[in-house]
């Protein structure tokens, strides 16, 4: 079919290299803060792009600081391309005691490790994942900045025109996946008091790119005419680029005790009128189930907007990106976000 948008990135090399560009933000932060980054769950999702805008923005900088990638590295292929994108890599099993203290030293980490899909099926992992590792990291990281990433899952649904959860409302966490990231949080913020680490959590909802997210589970469908539940009415979605640029900014805001930012776009998103766009984008029928929630995850991020930096990538932007990757056949991971749990099993 016709491109639906002409401005969507056309390779998987020019996507990348998108989800990786270092906003003058990002720069400035990295040209300021001394010493090498060491990135803790790397081979993820969000990981090696962000691995590789630490690294862009180091050079942009005039720093000479190395930036570690850490991960199990399950894929050779994937830790091959972060070396050559100038990205040290080390592999690792982070639930082992030993070999997390024979990490390098780094005066900045990014923590991105954490257990959410499977986690019903195997909750004492989960809990491992989400609560134990914290402590190791932060011993032995106890001199470090640390900026963990969150959920915004962390407060519970809040009503849809509420404006989303705010920095200083109560959590709510439902669910066992949801309790643990706050039981993550709740590690840091511990240590940070105990040992006076600087730590800046946070709490994201929902990053998205051409092969993972939100917007991609919704165009897929779209595109495969299956019938869309749209019982969870509502979202938040923020560009990835923007999502890493955030979280490598937001390491000049750690503090003792620990910080708080919500991570997630401009835009409240009604899910009907989303899918309702991409059917009109990709001339496809649409069929829809469901009784609309007044209630869904939502966060509010005047915070971090305020601090590292306002998204420039529009929700309609987004939307024709993703319907057009999808209707050309691009990459997906294969992985379905499943935001539209609402009793927080995933």
């Amino acid at each position: 079919m016709p491109s639906i948008d002409s401005t969507t990135p056309q390779s998987i090399a020019e996507l990348e290299d998108n989800l990786s560009t270092p906003t003058p933000d990002v720069i400035d932060v990295l040209q300021r803060l001394d010493g090498d980054i060491v990135v803790l769950g790397a081979g993820g999702k969000m990981g090696p792009t962000l691995a590789r805008m630490a690294r862009r923005a180091s050079d942009a900088a005039g720093s000479k600081r190395r930036v570690i990638g850490v991960s199990r590295f399950n894929s050779a292929g994937a830790r091959q391309a972060l070396e050559d994108s100038g990205v040290e890599t080390i592999a690792c099993d982070l639930l082992d005691q030993e070999s997390v203290q024979r990490l390098p030293d780094a005066p900045l980490v990014i923590c991105m490790t954490g257990l959410k899909f499977g986690s019903a099926d195997n909750p004492a992992l989960t809990w491992a994942m989400n609560c134990y590792l914290p402590a190791l990291i932060s011993q032995r990281y106890r001199t470090s900045r640390i900026a963990v990433f969150s959920s915004g899952n962390v407060y519970g649904l809040v009503a849809h025109d509420s404006g989303g959860s705010v920095e200083s409302d109560a959590t709510n966490p439902i669910g066992e996946y949801a309790i643990t990231v706050l039981g993550r949080e709740r590690m840091f913020e511990y240590f940070s008091q105990k040992l006076e680490i600087p730590v800046v959590s946070l709490r994201l909802n929902y990053a998205t790119e051409l092969r993972y997210g939100v917007l991609v589970d919704l165009a897929t469908q779209v595109w495969q005419e299956q019938t869309i539940d749209v019982s969870m009415g509502y979202v938040n979605v923020i560009w990835q680029t923007e999502a890493n640029a955030a979280a490598l900014a937001a390491l000049a805001h750690a503090a003792t005790p620990a910080n708080v930012m919500n991570i997630a776009g401009l835009e409240t998103l009604a899910i009907r009128e989303v899918c309702q766009q991409i059917a009109r984008l990709m001339n496809k029928p649409l069929r829809l189930t469901g009784e609309t929630s007044s209630d869904a995850f939502l966060s509010n991020a005047t915070k971090s907007h305020e601090l590292v930096g306002r998204p420039s990538v529009s929700a309609e932007t987004m939307i024709r990106w993703t319907a057009d990757w999808v209707a050309r056949g691009g990459e997906s991971l294969g992985k379905p976000t499943h935001f539209e749990t609402t009793d927080g099993k995933y």
